[in-house]
C-alpha cells in the first residue's frame, strides 16, 4: 500500500492535474473560437473576400488546446500507482498552470479576435495591429506551458 511518502490517494492529484490541463485549455480554446467566430460571421455578411484573411484568431485559440493536450499526455505518461506525493502535487500545479493560463489566452484571443475582425472589415489597417496583440494574446496561453513543462518533468 502507501506510506507517508507515497500514499495511496497521491496518483489522483496526478489526474486532476491532467484533466485541468485538457479542460481548462479546451474552454478558452473553445471561447476564443466561439467568439472570433461570431465576430467572422458577421463581418463577412459585408466583405466575405476576408473571410480566410480573419481565420487566424480561430488558429490561434485552436493552438491553445494542444497547450493543454501536450501537458496532459506528459501528465498521463508518468502516472504511476506508487507515486509521491511531491510529484503528485507538481502534476496538479502543472495541470492548472497551463490550463488557466490557456483559459485566460482563450478569453483574450476570442475578445481581441472578434473585435478586430470587425474592425479590419471596415479599416484594414487594423489588421497589423490586431496581429500583434493577438501575438501577445496567445504568449500568455505559451507561458503557462513552459511554467507547467518545468513543473511536470520534477521528481
Amino acid at each position: 500500500m502507501g506510506d507517508d511518502q507515497h500514499p495511496v490517494y497521491a496518483p489522483f492529484f496526478s489526474v486532476m492535474g491532467a484533466a485541468s490541463a485538457m479542460v481548462f485549455s479546451a474552454l478558452g480554446a473553445a471561447y476564443g473560437t466561439a467568439k472570433s467566430g461570431t465576430g467572422i460571421a458577421a463581418m463577412s455578411v459585408m466583405r466575405p473576400e476576408l473571410i480566410m484573411k480573419s481565420i487566424i484568431p480561430v488558429v490561434m485559440a485552436g493552438i491553445i488546446a494542444i497547450y493543454g493536450l501536450v501537458v496532459a499526455a506528459l501528465i498521463a505518461s508518468a502516472l504511476k500507482v506508487d507515486m509521491s506525493l511531491f510529484q503528485a502535487f507538481a502534476h496538479l500545479g502543472a495541470g492548472l498552470s497551463v490550463g488557466l493560463s490557456g483559459l485566460a489566452a482563450g478569453f483574450a484571443i476570442g475578445i481581441v479576435g472578434d473585435a478586430g475582425v470587425r474592425g479590419t472589415a471596415q479599416q484594414p489597417r487594423l489588421f497589423v495591429g490586431m496581429i500583434l496583440i493577438l501575438i501577445f494574446a496567445e504568449v500568455l496561453g505559451l507561458y503557462g506551458l513552459i511554467v507547467a513543462l518545468i513543473l511536470s518533468t520534477k521528481n
